[in-house]
């Protein structure tokens, strides 16, 4: 499935393709929990997946990649009627882009190789999607119950990458979340009551957007996710519907920003599924008093990127 991040004209999106695999061993290979080795057990039904072994046994990201993009390469020449070019390879990027030439704008797409494992969640995300008075304890077993992700990701805080690591992704999880983040199961939908929990999100990734074209370079480790991150724990703070009325918008954006500038001061944004991964280490400082002064900018001169 594909989510779209833009709140203006979408022209990015980001599609995983996803693979079944059997099951697998995960090592951590760093205190982040996050970040793991895969290794085969005995016997793999994934005979085929031998070739992308290195030679520690490990299931080489890298190699995958590399593969998948010949594949796409080979097939991207068969379009007709729309140009469709594959992006340089970035360096440590997960994802193979495409970029799709189609009138009015040029869209880019990218393909984010993923890993399917029917097995329970890693020891690292006991304590993580803390959604009990929010959602519900039924709902968080139905979560954690579902298919773990894996997506190849390289770590930056490997000291010689070798391009084996992948990291463990809850997109599936997250997407659920937004689908369906009433404490009530009628909110939002047709005949139900409306709340901003979505406006909020939408104006904290458009404002981070915005910040980041002006910004590039500053802001250049700062992502959706942070502000993702911080949504879903806001959601969890305040559980209730009434908290998000529809009517509240622009208090509830503040309180929401609030926490996301708490976070920034404080160095600390747990990953909402991997509660020790901090999001905002200690080498997002710099970045981070910068993003602040920017906030505390937008804020009191009323936040004139929204007047646009």
């Amino acid at each position: 499935y594909s989510h779209t991040w833009q709140i203006s004209e979408p022209n990015e999106f980001d599609i995983m393709l996803v693979m079944p695999v059997s099951r697998l061993q995960l090592d951590e290979c760093d205190d982040t929990g996050a970040y793991y080795y895969l290794t085969f057990k005995r016997n793999p039904k994934e005979k085929y997946l031998s070739k992308f072994l290195d030679e520690d046994g490990k299931l080489s990201a890298f190699k995958m990649l590399q593969a998948l993009r010949e594949i796409i390469k080979r097939e991207v020449k068969n379009i007709k009627n729309v140009e469709v070019t594959v992006k340089r390879r970035k360096a440590g990027s997960p994802a193979i882009t495409l970029l799709i030439k189609n009138p009015p704008a040029e869209i880019s797409v990218d393909i984010i190789l993923t890993l399917e494992v029917q097995q329970s969640w890693p020891p690292s995300t006991q304590d993580g999607l803390k959604i009990e008075q929010w959602l519900g304890r039924k709902v968080r077993g139905d979560f954690r119950n579902k298919p773990l992700y894996l997506v190849a990701k390289e770590n930056k805080n490997e000291k010689v990458p070798r391009g084996n690591t992948w990291r463990l992704s809850f997109s599936h999880i997250e997407k659920a979340m937004l689908n369906n983040h009433g404490s009530s199961k009628t909110c939002c939908e047709s005949d139900g009551p409306k709340c901003c929990r979505k406006g909020c999100l939408k104006l904290l990734k458009y404002l981070l957007e915005q910040l980041k074209m002006t910004h590039t370079k500053e802001l250049e480790k700062f992502c959706s996710y942070h502000v993702k991150t911080a949504f879903f724990h806001s959601c969890v703070m305040w559980p209730n519907d009434a908290d998000w009325r529809s009517g509240d918008l622009d208090h509830c954006f503040q309180k929401y920003l609030d926490y996301f500038v708490d976070c920034l001061q404080k160095s600390h944004l747990p990953h909402f599924f991997i509660p020790r991964y901090n999001l905002l280490s200690p080498e997002y400082k710099a970045s981070s008093n910068f993003l602040l002064e920017l906030i505390n900018k937008e804020w009191n001169n009323g936040f004139p990127v929204f007047q646009e």
